[in-house]
């Protein structure tokens, strides 16, 4: 499996490409609001993307989802919930940017559903509090996992945007994110990757909270 980080838009968000290297079926994450570094990449490699995988559906997520779309002919995918954003510009924030945009998903997901490509496999992990329907994609062959804004190296995502809730974002990371292997590496969707092991050590959420894991 080969993961290409790409950051885009003024907020820094990282989108990525996955892909089968022998295959060469892949999926993008949150390709933020720049097709063209994704589509130069794409044709490169040859990469046959199947779907545009949403960890959820703020402004600075999906941007160019509905152009790379258009051009990559793949499925927008993202978690059932994630609608009453995805689909309402003020809710997702783009609104508050004069540039209102909304996007339909193809499929929604479901917690715990399986996606594949090629020869990989991915989890859904529904993981709300940052949105109602935000998840993580997590390889469990490869110990990967994309994390989005649910949490991040030393911090966890903000809950005080539209449908926002931290008692769900906590309870969610608690119960489905820190179980997973210590070496698991998580890609987050700002800033750089991490480790399940370190932030179960480090993170000030969880490590000073020792309440969390009773």
């Amino acid at each position: 499996m080969r993961i290409k980080t790409f950051i885009v838009s003024a907020m820094e968000t990282n989108g990525y490409i996955i892909f089968d290297e022998k295959t060469l079926d892949g999926i993008v994450i949150d390709p933020g609001d720049s097709s063209e570094l994704f589509i130069e990449f794409i044709e490169k490699e040859k990469i046959n993307i199947k779907y545009i995988a949403l960890t959820h559906s703020h402004f600075d997520h999906i941007g160019a989802v509905s152009e790379m779309k258009s051009i990559a002919g793949a499925e927008v995918i993202m978690c059932e919930g994630e609608e009453i954003i995805s689909e309402n510009s003020i809710n997702n924030l783009s609104a508050m940017y004069d540039y209102p945009y909304t996007v339909k998903a193809d499929r929604l997901l479901y917690d715990g559903e399986l996606i594949s490509f090629g020869n990989i496999a991915a989890k859904v992990i529904k993981t709300p509090g940052h949105t109602p329907g935000g998840c993580c994609y997590y390889f469990e062959k490869e110990k990967v996992l994309f994390s989005g804004d649910t949490l991040f190296y030393g911090s966890v995502g903000r809950t005080d945007f539209p449908n926002g809730s931290f008692s769900e974002l906590i309870d969610g990371i608690k119960k489905k994110l820190m179980v997973l292997p210590d070496d698991t590496v998580v890609y987050c969707g700002h800033g750089p990757k991490t480790q399940i092991g370190f932030e179960r050590k480090n993170n000030p959420y969880f490590s000073n909270n020792s309440e969390l894991f009773d």
